[in-house]
């Protein structure tokens, strides 16, 4: 187990024996920003209940002492994603920890779910850590007992408040944002304008022979065979870069013409989201999300045998229970948005199970619940 996550718990729990503030509030967030926007709207509705509260935010790897003092004196901790030094840490019967986790529903497998089960330190770090969360928030009941192993955690704190971000997809305005999004876009650039927009966000692989999507994804048939009718973007998976070693994917990004755009650096996911008329994507999670819209999806499954064979699984069944339809090739993806027949009853019984609550109250749910305690 990581000295470091020990010495962590350690200053933690020196703090914690002086320190607390009813109206103060900490999210722990990972490196990645776009892990934030669960957080955004915890926020939003606290701000709602009263203007006293204090907003802090939290890299979990900064191990500062401005930062452990501030997480010590906190009345709510939330989690995004794992956070091992709570493993070593005392917390308070005046503190609530809140694990909102960054995906929606249940896909591919995860937590203790997704490693080897003899790797008996990071097991004990797993339910370590997960005994000191009192709240953990999932989308269904449906999808507690997956939620139950991933964490090793007790049933009694798995609550189906629902997902924050997800709040979002529900708006009444939510037309009039995708048109000023969509707007901004336009105007960057101009050759999507009349055009549907398709959305492709492949995964990373653990077998990096084929995170290079370009081996696979034919930009230049999809040109001639779509290219009058649709606009493709694209948003690749950061850890892509990290084995990128020849930068021949970074190459092909940046030589792209303007009817094909790279926004595998574009911040806000849900914007992509909104303005997509169609996502292409293969084991990503981004689909759950994409459903709430109830627009098309296509999973894109060039290695499917590989991928099913060697990397984490899932709890779901990918050949049968999937919201849309499975291709594994680039002349038949290229026929199946031709053919522009989707089945919406297999979107909305996907949904159905992933999700008990179809609606913008998520946050509230999690806000009112906690402000009882």
């Amino acid at each position: 187990m990581s000295l470091k996550h020990r010495i962590y718990g350690f200053i933690f729990n020196v703090y914690n024996r002086f320190l607390k503030n009813k109206n103060k509030i900490s999210f722990i967030l990972d490196d990645r920003e776009s892990f934030k926007d669960n957080f955004t709207y915890i926020e939003e509705e606290f701000k709602k209940h009263s203007p006293n509260f204090e907003f802090n935010y939290i890299i979990k790897n900064d191990v500062s002492l401005s930062n452990i003092s501030t997480l010590a004196s906190s009345r709510f901790i939330f989690l995004n994603d794992n956070f091992f030094p709570l493993a070593y840490m005392d917390i308070s019967d005046k503190t609530k920890v809140i694990q909102l986790w960054h995906g929606s529903g249940a896909f591919k497998r995860f937590g203790y779910s997704s490693i080897d089960s003899s790797n008996r330190d990071l097991v004990n770090l797993i339910r370590k850590s997960s005994e000191k969360i009192d709240i953990l928030s999932i989308s269904s009941k449906n999808v507690l007992p997956y939620y139950r192993e991933a964490f090793q955690i007790d049933e009694d704190k798995i609550f189906n408040f629902g997902i924050p971000r997800n709040d979002f997809y529900f708006n009444p305005s939510l037309d009039n944002i995708r048109n000023e999004i969509l707007l901004r876009f336009q105007e960057k650039y101009p050759e999507i304008k009349d055009k549907k927009i398709i959305l492709y966000a492949p995964t990373f692989r653990e077998d990096v022979r084929y995170n290079n999507i370009f081996d696979y994804f034919d930009v230049d048939k999809f040109q001639k065979e779509l290219g009058d009718e649709y606009s493709l973007i694209i948003r690749l998976h950061p850890r892509v870069f990290d084995y990128d070693k020849d930068n021949s994917i970074s190459n092909k990004l940046s030589k792209l013409d303007n009817t094909i755009i790279n926004c595998t650096d574009y911040e806000n996911e849900q914007d992509l989201l909104l303005i997509s008329d169609m996502l292409i994507t293969d084991y990503s999670s981004i689909m759950i999300d994409f459903g709430l819209l109830r627009k098309p999806i296509i999973f894109y499954a060039y290695d499917l045998e590989n991928y099913l064979n060697n990397e984490r699984g899932f709890y779901l069944d990918y050949n049968k229970d999937l919201p849309g339809p499975i291709v594994e090739n680039m002349d038949d993806l290229v026929g199946i948005i031709k053919d522009n027949n989707y089945d919406y009853d297999r979107l909305d019984k996907f949904l159905n199970y992933e999700f008990d609550y179809l609606d913008s109250n998520s946050s509230k749910r999690i806000v009112d619940y906690l402000l009882k305690q």
